[in-house]
């Protein structure tokens, strides 16, 4: 589980007054390949590697109706649909999309953050149109993606990011749910933790283990609980809980990362082996990171054995990696300090954190409090 807090603005809109948009398109990748090839239309598609080795990036609702999810692999994802289509992922024409997508955004609101290419938060307590409706602004924009993208959009609409984000996956596909002033509490008391974002499988896990399994059940704990067994992330559950949520949608949020992972055709144990991959991918990564103009001070080793069981080990220096030859030299070190490894490896992967620029967001030190109800447009 995460969090992302912020401390208060004084020039920012009470928290709890503003109008925030989550607009995330539906099965983005598997939708454009429907989109540019009919003949997949009202089939089940996934986007990524067909090989037993080949990784699910994305999947149609069609084949979402099987169980095939993102991140699955492949030969599990043909196990449960068997006429599963696989589609090679084509990047660049996503991106292309997005873009498209985004000038829409802005049409509305110069404050627009991108959480990916299919999803973004909009304030838009002060549109540029003077509609003054979140709603609908939040309808004007899903008609005209629609319209000039062939694709459908989902959104939420709601007085904070965290209600927002859950208000869009309540109607999907292509639909469009609105939290109002005063309804989030309860709104978020009805859902299953697992719906809860940041909240993932084993967190869910942990919490079902100690008889939270909704927000009811987890605003029903009292803070001191919450601390005692979810540690920094208390804050963050308590307000979750209560519909709080005091971040700002940022339209300058820093890059957190930058890498690149590759899976093999054969699982792969030898050191030589695994030295011989680490160097492809440092030239993969450092391309990367030179064309992004990013420095930072972390380098990150991700391992996934051949039992699906991850593995990282991580460093960090003082100043910022400054050239490939920095980052070669701590990728290789990484590497060197984990051999030999106690099972073949399927997945490896780098990654450069700790960019310049990217500050830690404040912790809100306030925990109580009901959100701060208001009468608008919504």
């Amino acid at each position: 589980m995460s969090d992302e807090s912020e401390s208060i603005d004084p020039d920012d809109p009470a928290p709890g007054l503003r109008k925030i948009i989550h607009v995330d398109m539906d099965a983005f990748f598997a939708s454009v390949e429907q989109r540019d090839d009919p003949s997949l239309r009202g089939k089940p598609v996934a986007v990524g590697g067909s090989s037993a080795r080949g990784v699910v990036a994305a999947a149609s609702y069609e084949a979402r109706v099987f169980g095939v999810r993102s991140a699955m692999p492949s030969a599990r994802a043909v196990k449960l649909c068997p006429d599963l289509i696989f589609r090679k992922a084509r990047f660049d024409v996503y991106s292309a999309v997005s873009r498209q997508i985004r000038a829409i955004f802005l049409d509305h609101t110069p404050h627009v953050e991108p959480l990916s290419l299919d999803e973004a938060y909009l304030d838009v307590t002060e549109d540029l149109k003077g509609i003054g409706s979140a709603t609908r602004i939040a309808e004007l924009i899903r008609a005209r993606i629609k319209a000039e993208t062939q694709l459908t959009a989902s959104a939420g609409v709601s007085y904070n990011k965290f209600l927002a984000k859950l208000a869009s996956d309540q109607n999907k596909p292509d639909g469009l749910c609105v939290i109002r002033p005063g309804e989030g509490a309860a709104f978020v008391q009805s859902l299953p933790v697992a719906r809860f974002h940041g909240v993932g499988p084993r967190g869910a896990e942990k919490m079902a283990a100690l008889g939270i399994r909704t927000g009811a059940d987890l605003a029903a704990r009292d803070i001191r609980f919450l601390r005692q067994h979810f540690g920094n992330l208390a804050d963050y559950l308590y307000r979750a809980a209560r519909g709080i949520d005091l971040r700002r949608v940022r339209a300058d949020r820093p890059r957190k990362s930058v890498g690149g992972e590759r899976t093999f055709d054969h699982d792969i144990s030898s050191g030589p082996a695994l030295r011989d991959t680490l160097e492809r991918i440092i030239d993969i990564v450092w391309d990367r990171i030179e064309r992004s103009g990013a420095r930072g001070r972390t380098v990150t080793l991700k391992l996934k054995f051949a039992d699906f069981r991850p593995m990282s080990r991580a460093r960090s220096v003082v100043r910022t990696v400054e050239d490939k030859q920095d980052f070669a030299r701590l990728s290789r070190e990484l590497l060197d300090a984990v051999l030999p490894l106690p099972q073949p490896v399927r997945l490896m992967g780098l990654t450069l954190s700790a960019l310049e620029g990217d500050e830690e967001e404040d912790e809100e030190t306030a925990v109580g409090g009901e959100p701060i109800q208001g009468k608008l447009p919504f």
